[in-house]
């Protein structure tokens, strides 16, 4: 599936020589990754296209006369279209071209130089290891780092990731994004500083039966323990009285195994839960928690007259979703790092024999995007595994990337501005799915 990069804005520079030149900047999942030039990703796809051919997107043609406006417009939007279609090979995400390029770029855009520097890695229990990086070192890197220091098994790392994670006042905690493998977590930390950011570690599935894999592995045991206390405290599972009563005998007898036996059959365990958000459902205004998760969106929606009314939506009723940014960025000494005030997220669902909309306003768009994703990725595994004949796909704790051929129409895509929403009349129907994520 396509990454979230989007262009929502571009400045006017002038170079050295006293000539003009556009400078981009680049959203990845609501925070700026980078600002760059057309030159540059020109030659960038030119690299590309000599050891990959015609498998790329179109790139945009270079004008040789001064550009009008409706032509820059033109141009930023087939750039948006250009950086969010390469991502989609995933042969191209792992090659040193596309990855050199990106942290290049990302580098340059914050003005900071490779060189030996202390990350601290927030773990679900609030305690932080603090690991020896280069700031050029990719989020992929990084966990390797993290799983080194920690005794976590190599072959077990699809099974977490790195997020950037906000640490809001009186201890609260909203993840925020999980750092895609190309991202620099040490320079991510620089675009959200002004969010009180840190890089926490969590498992990165939304199935609560595959916690049965990671079992025999005493780090990765500790982990997903640590993450599940954490999350039945904030009360994002719905423990019955009884259930309650005998977590807490395991967890004041440290058995983390039955602990997590137990958690599995608890309600909504393994969920993702969102920050409070509002939706247009039954009308526009209502507050919303949304929990997500094992092939379920759960909304527990606040209505006019302060009652509650619980939603669920099942993925196999999901035709499509997109984020879009709502606002403008017009700071002319520079653009905004994060876009996640004016962010919704709508997903069409099969009701009735129609397809209604359900539109969610939330900071955390791009996170719940993410989770609808992986909710597909790990759908097609499964698909995978009892048609072994019809479907290739990865074993889940496999990070190489793979292209999964299936016939659902699941479309995710992000819109960077109002403006260029367009509801289409006719089924888009994907011949691939890219698990990006795996």
């Amino acid at each position: 599936m396509k990454m979230h990069f989007c262009i929502p804005v571009s400045q006017q520079r002038l170079d050295p020589l006293g000539g003009r030149y556009v400078l981009y900047s680049v959203y990845l999942d609501g925070y700026l990754f980078c600002r760059v030039r057309y030159s540059q990703l020109r030659r960038w796809n030119e690299q590309l296209r000599r050891v990959f051919g015609n498998c790329l997107p179109p790139f945009p043609p270079k004008y040789y006369l001064a550009m009008t406006t409706s032509m820059a417009d033109e141009r930023r939007d087939q750039l948006e279209q250009y950086l969010q279609n390469v991502t989609v090979d995933p042969n191209m995400l792992r090659s040193d071209i596309f990855i050199d390029f990106l942290k290049f770029v990302q580098l340059d855009t914050f003005s900071i130089t490779t060189k030996t520097a202390s990350l601290d890695i927030f773990l679900p229990d609030g305690r932080n290891i603090p690991v020896e990086i280069l700031t050029s070192d990719t989020a992929e890197r990084v966990l390797e780092v993290v799983s080194h220091r920690i005794g976590l098994s190599q072959e077990l790392l699809g099974y977490f990731s790195l997020f950037l994670i906000r640490f809001c006042k009186e201890g609260k905690q909203s993840v925020m994004k999980k750092l895609v493998d190309f991202e620099l977590p040490y320079v991510s930390l620089r675009s959200a500083e002004a969010e009180n950011c840190r890089v926490g570690l969590r498992k990165w599935y939304m199935d609560p039966s595959l916690d049965s894999v990671l079992m025999d592995c005493p780090a990765a045991l500790q982990l997903i323990y640590m993450q599940a206390v954490q999350d039945i405290e904030k009360e994002w599972a719905k423990l019955t009285q009884a259930q309650r009563q005998k977590l807490q005998a395991f967890q004041k007898e440290d058995n983390q195994t039955k602990f997590l036996e137990l958690s599995r059959e608890v309600r909504h365990y393994g969920y993702w839960r969102l920050d409070p958000c509002t939706c247009d459902y039954p009308q526009p205004g209502c507050g919303a928690v949304l929990s997500v998760g094992k092939d379920e969106i759960s909304c527990c929606i606040t209505l006019p007259d302060n009652q509650t009314q619980e939603v669920i939506f099942q993925m196999n009723r999901v035709k499509r979703w997109q984020v879009t940014f709502l606002g403008t960025l017009l700071d002319t000494d520079g653009p905004q790092r994060t876009l996640n005030q004016n962010l919704e997220l709508r997903f069409q669902f099969s009701e009735e024999n129609h397809w209604p909309w359900f539109v969610i306003y939330t900071k955390q768009a791009f996170l719940l995007s993410s989770c609808l994703k992986k909710m597909i990725s790990e759908k097609m595994v499964k698909l995978a595994a009892e048609n072994p004949e019809m479907i290739e796909v990865p074993e889940q704790g496999n990070r190489k990337k793979h292209r999964v051929q299936q016939s659902q129409k699941d479309v995710s895509r992000f819109l960077p501005r109002k403006s260029k929403i367009e509801m289409a009349n006719v089924d888009c129907v994907f011949g691939t799915i890219e698990e990006e994520d795996l």
